[in-house]
Order: structure tokens, then C-alpha cells, then sequence
């Protein structure tokens, strides 16, 4: 349902497990006569904080592996004889968009206990939204659909395959409008594939053949607490013993994949260590890391409070090692149970997944959940503290050169997702897109920790706020909410600053003098300054350095020869480039990158810079006068100053 929240709603703030209860008003579709259905359809009712009267049988099924269909029966108790209307999630919890693949539900159906066939109809403004009338003969309704999840190449991610599955329940189940999500109580069930093994943050309490049983939870709970399950399927313990047990729980494509080379595991153990550190306490009862080691299943790095759903490649665990992302992924999904679902912004905090969410505060959400992504994968050794600065470095030349600031405010990407889940665009160097409340807000929140340290003469640091304001709950899995207000009133008890002033003035800066938030590099001793060959740890954190001509001419290079990645008005630009074309020729070489490259470095002498490029039948020769050479960003220790850096990256000790 698109319904906005009100203006107070954004100061609510939570002291319960259950979500912000949305003050709105009954949502009515016209009804107008001339409407071709087959009776009238009722409002949608808002949610109220009512509790749902009884508890709602659920059973999915993912043994169709072939076909990779999940069946779903629910039962449900019906509150009044009447109208009803049931919701399918649109607005999913981490995407903060309304992405619920309602275009993958088919074959619903509705019966009452003796076999009645009871007809639905779909709201004609809401989709997500299907009517009911209950005759008052009949006390429980069941649903029946199938989920199809998609197969390799479609549109939707992968979420089955004939070895595993990631079971999302936001994603095949219904539930009565006109309620909270924990207002609502499920008894959730599932039948695996025999001999499979499973991770998930509920508790069994049952089997019944290859049906396995579940406490009942709130809705809310179930929502928040996905499933990993597999053919290859393996456990670790990270900490196992006192009240907040976290355990590594992973699903492989290959019996083999679940081996982890020595040492691995205990840099995660490490990890729950050093977020221990960070925190000060644990805002859950338990936790699971559920990762797939895969090259089947479809990519996903997404948080909950009690775990996480991550993929890494089949040989991650194996080898021990891996791509700087990968490494850095588990760590950052885990702080999100602190900043993102134990404290949330207020206006994430929803009623239920039909109630609209607002994304004012990602630059919290996601940008300080970066920051921490980053600075534990260093302290718990999953990254070395040089990779972790050549990653800083990238983000501080990606957000010095990027144009998109002259228009549009880092502020106004938080609202991206409303605007298509993820959507880059084309040209996204001018658009903006998501990824900049993630990368360029993790400037932002560097500079305000070397601001504290610098301020306070190293005795007070980030570290200090991550304690005060998301470390307060220990064993309890609730959910907070919180306002910029609060946030700022939080900094100002770390540190006295105008706050208020420092965030602002980075969010809201645009226009051609609005500048990068470089000022965490710089005072964390540190300068960015560029090279011409990257050096062999800053080749294995970027790969396709060899090909990226980002910072000289203004475009990537595929293999195939194709231009792509132009950034709005670079030297590519100028010359009337856009992605799609083809280099065919440099200078008088093929068109290779590697010609590419001796080309722009002949250039800073004189050399000749000639690009023949092609789209479709059309030839061009461009003619560049670019003398500044190959430009790769590294940084550079600036002598004499503190090396607050370093500081920051480094383990925490007892």
C-alpha cells in the first residue's frame, strides 16, 4: 500500500521489539460503478497494533528442486466474517524500495475448511492487496500458491538450485492487512530434501519426516530470520558458549567447498571478537552467519538483527582468501545488526512491509555500516591494513572526480531506491546512484571520526559512539528507532561539535565548488595523490585496473574492446563518446589496453593519442591532447602528522 507516513511519524522512537506503528488513515480505492469487477472492493485497512486473534499455520515446500518451484499452504484463522484482504510484501526490510516479487506468485487459492472455494479479487489501485468475503460460517481460511523462483538468466535472482536454497519467507507468504508484522503470529514449517542441512535464527522444535517444525514467532521475526539450506551443508562455531552464541552456518555447491583453510575460520572468530570491542554488547540472543559458497545460487549480501545471507565464490572458504569485497562482506552485514535493525532510523521502522519506507538517513544506515564494514575486516585480519587504505583511496578519487556532485546532493541519493531498486542509469558519474550513500558517506564518517581523535587528542573516537548509541541492548533482539536529532545529540556527548552543521554541510553539498569529503584523509595523516602503475596489492584489490582509464581519458575498456563506463565531461565525453562504442584502433596498434596504456603514457612526451573508434557503421578518429599520463589513486603518508589511519585500522586489545 502506498501509504506516506505523517510527519510526526519520523520522531517515533521504538522501546519495544515491535515495529512503528504507522498512524494512517484507512486506504479506499475509488468506487466509482463504473468499475468492471465482480463486486465492490473494501478499503484497505492501516495497521493497528491489535494483536492478530490466533496463530497462522505456514508450509513451504522446496523439494521440487528440477523445476524450482516452492509451494506455500497457509492457514488462517479469520478474525470477523466479512471482508478481509490479505497483503503480499512490497516493501522489503534492506532493500528500503518496494521490491516484493509479487510477478512471481501464481496459482493462489483460497478454501474454507470444508473445500468452499472462496474468489479473490485484486485491489485495482494496490496489487500487492487481495480482497476476500468471509462467510461467517467459516472460522479459517486456507491459502495455497506456488513461488517460482526463478532459474538461471531471468530477470530475478536465483534463490533455488538442485543443491540449495535460500529461503526468503517475505517472499511466498500472505498475511491479514490491518496489523502490525508483530502483532502477528506464525507457526512456520518447511520441507527440505532428505539428508539436506540448514541454517536459520528460529528455533526447531520438530520433525516430521523431511518437514521440519519451528517455534512460533511474530511476523515480524519470521521476515527477519531467512534460511540457508543444502545438500553440502557445515557449521562453524565462532562462540559458542554464554547467552549470544554466533555460529557460521554454510551451504556449498560442492561437498569439498566446505573445508576452510587454516586459519580463516578464526579471523571470523576474530571478527565477533573485535565487534565485541567496538560495540560493547551484543543487541541479540544469537546469531548466524549464513553464507553459500556458490556459483549457482544468485549474489546476496543482505543484513538481519540475528543473521545474515551472504555468497562468496565456490573456493572462498577453501583457498582462504579472496576478492577485497568478499572479504569485507561478512563484516559488514554483522554490524548491520547494530546499525540497521537493533537502531534504525525511524523512518525504516514500519509498520509492516506495506506501509512505504523513507530513506532520510542512509547515509547512517548504510554509509557508517560501510565505514565499520571496513575498519573490522582490518582489525579482525580478513583485510591487511594496506589494502584497507587502497580501498579508501579508491573511494577518495572515485568521489573527488565525480561530476554527479554539481547537481545532485548525497542527501537526494537516499531516495534513489523509491526511483527503481538499485537502478544505475545511464551515465551514473552524472546520475548519482546508491552506491554513494554506502562509499562517499563512509568519507563522511571518517572524517567526523578523525575530527573526534583530532579534537580530543586521541582519547575519544568513533569507537566511543558506536558504544553510546548502538551498544546499549545486550542479549535483546529488539528494534529502535531514531531520528537525526538524536543522532546528533549522541556525537555532541562523544564530542562537542556543531554536528548538526558537519553533516549538513557533506549531505547538502552541491553546485559547482561542492567538494568531496576528503577531510578524514587529510587529517587522518594521509594525502591522495595519483600514480601511474599501481603497485601489486593495489592490482589484487582492482583487477580490472589494467583497463580502467577513468582518471585519464574518461571510460573503461571491456576485453572485447567495447567502451563503456564514460564519466560525463571527461576528455571521452568531450569528444562525443558514450558507452556502446568500439575501439578498433590506437595510433597505429590494435585495440588493446595494453595499447591504450602505452599510448597515454607516450603522450606526457609529445607522443600522438589517436583513438579510431566505431557504433555500428559509423568510424570516428579522435585526436586526444592529454599529457598527464596513466592516473591510478594511492595514498600517500603525509610526514610529520599523525598517523591516525593506521590508529583506526588497528585491533582493539582487551
Amino acid at each position: 500500500m502506498k501509504l506516506f507516513l505523517p510527519a510526526g511519524v519520523a520522531a517515533f522512537v521504538l522501546a519495544t521489539a515491535a515495529p512503528a506503528l504507522v498512524q494512517t488513515p484507512v486506504v479506499t480505492a475509488p468506487r466509482d460503478a463504473a468499475l468492471a469487477l465482480p463486486r465492490a472492493q473494501p478499503g484497505i485497512p492501516a495497521p493497528t497494533r491489535a494483536a492478530y486473534p490466533g496463530v497462522i499455520r505456514y508450509q513451504a515446500d522446496v523439494t521440487d528442486r528440477d523445476r524450482r518451484i516452492i509451494s506455500v499452504r497457509q492457514t488462517i484463522p479469520v478474525a470477523a466474517a466479512g471482508p478481509m484482504t490479505l497483503l503480499y510484501p512490497e516493501y522489503l526490510p534492506g532493500n528500503h524500495a518496494d521490491t516484493g516479487p509479487i510477478q512471481l506468485l501464481a496459482g493462489l487459492t483460497v478454501t474454507a475448511p470444508d473445500g468452499r472455494r472462496l474468489e479473490w479479487v485484486r485491489d485495482t489501485l494496490e496489487p500487492y492487496a487481495f480482497h476476500l468475503d468471509v462467510p461467517a460460517d467459516v472460522g479459517e481460511i486456507e491459502v495455497a500458491f506456488q513461488w517460482l523462483t526463478q532459474p538461471d538468466g531471468g530477470p530475478w535472482r536465483v534463490v533455488q538450485t538442485p543443491g540449495m536454497v535460500n529461503m526468503q519467507w517475505e517472499k511466498a507468504i500472505l498475511y491479514p492487512a490491518g496489523y502490525v508484522a508483530s502483532g502477528i503470529t506464525v507457526e512456520p514449517s518447511i520441507r527440505l530434501p532428505a539428508g539436506w542441512g540448514f541454517g536459520v535464527a528460529l528455533d526447531e522444535v520438530g520433525r516430521d519426516g523431511d518437514v521440519v517444525r519451528f517455534a512460533p514467532v511474530n511476523l515480524y521475526t519470521l521476515v527477519d530470520s531467512p534460511m540457508f539450506a543444502g545438500e553440502h551443508y557445515r557449521r562453524y562455531a565462532l562462540d559458542a558458549d554464554g547467552p549470544s552464541p554466533v555460529h557460521l552456518s554454510l551451504v556449498a555447491d560442492e561437498a569439498g567447498q566446505l573445508e576452510a583453510a587454516p586459519g580463516l575460520i578464526d579471523k571470523y572468530r576474530s571478527l565477533v571478537t573485535q565487534a565485541d570491542r567496538l560495540f560493547g554488547a551484543r543487541p541479540f540472543d544469537r546469531y548466524e552467519f549464513l553464507v553459500a559458497a556458490t556459483s549457482r545460487l544468485g549474489g546476496i549480501g543482505l543484513e538481519h538483527h540475528r543473521s545474515s545471507e551472504n555468497t562468496v565464490s565456490p573456493d572462498f572458504f577453501r583457498r582462504g582468501t579472496g576478492a577485497l569485497g568478499a572479504r569485507q562482506l561478512l563484516p559488514h552485514e554483522y554490524v548491520h545488526s547494530w546499525n540497521g535493525k537493533s537502531m534504525r532510523p525511524a523512518d525504516e521502522l514500519t509498520a509492516n512491509y506495506n506501509v512505504p519506507t523513507q530513506n532520510t538517513l542512509m547515509f547512517v544506515y548504510e554509509g557508517l555500516t560501510s565505514y565499520w564494514g571496513e575498519v573490522l575486516a582490518a582489525r579482525a585480519g580478513l583485510a591487511s591494513p594496506e589494502e584497507t587504505l587502497a580501498s579508501f583511496a579508491e573511494h577518495a578519487a572515485f568521489y573527488q572526480t565525480q561530476p554527479g556532485r554539481q547537481w545532485r546532493a548525497l542527501q537526494d541519493t537516499q531516495n534513489h531506491n523509491l526511483l527503481g531498486y538499485r537502478v544505475p542509469g545511464q551515465w551514473p558519474s552524472w546520475m548519482r546512484t546508491t552506491t554513494d550513500y554506502y562509499d562517499e558517506a563512509l568519507l563522511v564518517w571518517l572524517d567526523a571520526d578523525t575530527l573526534i581523535r583530532e579534537g580530543t587528542g586521541g582519547r575519544r573516537s568513533l569507537d566511543d559512539f558506536a558504544r553510546s548509541f548502538f551498544g546499549r541492548l545486550d542479549g535483546q533482539a529488539e528494534a529502535r528507532g531514531y531520528t537525526f536529532e538524536e543522532l546528533v545529540d549522541a556525537l555532541n556527548a562523544v564530542h562537542p561539535h556543531d554536528w548538526a552543521g558537519f553533516l549538513r554541510q557533506r549531505l547538502d553539498a552541491v553546485g559547482p565548488d561542492a567538494r568531496a569529503p576528503l577531510g578524514g584523509i587529510e587529517r587522518g595523516g594521509y594525502r591522495l595523490t595519483w600514480v601511474e602503475e599501481p603497485s601489486a596489492l593495489e592490482k589484487s584489490i582492482s583487477p580490472g585496473w589494467a583497463s580502467d582509464f577513468r582518471y585519464s581519458l574518461g571510460f573503461t575498456l571491456a576485453a572485447n574492446g567495447r567502451i563503456g563506463g564514460v564519466v560525463w565531461g571527461s576528455p571521452a565525453f568531450e569528444q562525443g563518446l558514450g558507452v556502446g562504442w568500439d575501439l578498433i584502433a590506437v595510433n597505429d596498434r590494435g585495440p588493446s589496453a595494453e595499447a591504450l596504456r602505452a599510448a597515454i603514457t607516450g603522450a606526457k612526451s609529445g607522443g600522438p593519442l589517436t583513438l579510431v573508434v566505431r557504433n555500428g557503421d559509423r568510424v570516428r578518429t579522435l585526436n586526444f591532447d592529454w599529457r598527464e599520463g596513466l592516473r591510478h589513486p594511492r595514498l600517500e603518508r603525509v610526514t610529520g602528522t599523525p598517523d591516525r589511519l593506521g590508529d583506526i585500522l588497528a585491533a582493539r586489545r582487551p
